[in-house]
């Protein structure tokens, strides 16, 4: 992962821990349940937001079933108290991709 200084802009403590958390959890979930050989994790900003994503090759799943433990909807809480929106892109048999947005205004702030 590359980022650099000026990249992404300071979001505030609730912010950044919420997006560690949420990519804590991506990371744990794609090492625990995916049988993954690949996961990338990128950290970007585009001109109004800043996007986290975390994806694999593994096993994949059915986001809409019923989930046995917290860690999705621990996700999805964390990035709705963020102000973010959460995606699940995965199927069985395809990787999984995780993506948080966080919009941010034009001057960098959150």
């Amino acid at each position: 992962m590359t980022v650099t200084e000026h990249s992404v802009p300071v979001l505030g403590p609730s912010t950044e821990v919420a997006v560690y958390r949420v990519a804590q959890e991506a990371l744990h979930n794609a090492l625990r349940h995916s049988g993954a050989r690949q996961i990338e994790i990128s950290l970007h900003r585009t001109a109004r937001r800043v996007v986290l994503e975390v994806t694999d090759d593994g096993r994949g799943f059915s986001p809409d079933a019923p989930a046995s433990g917290l860690g999705l909807a621990s996700m999805r809480e964390r990035a709705a108290a963020a102000g973010a929106t959460l995606s699940i892109d995965s199927a069985p048999g395809s990787g999984t991709r995780v993506a948080l947005t966080l919009p941010v205004d034009p001057a960098g702030r959150s």
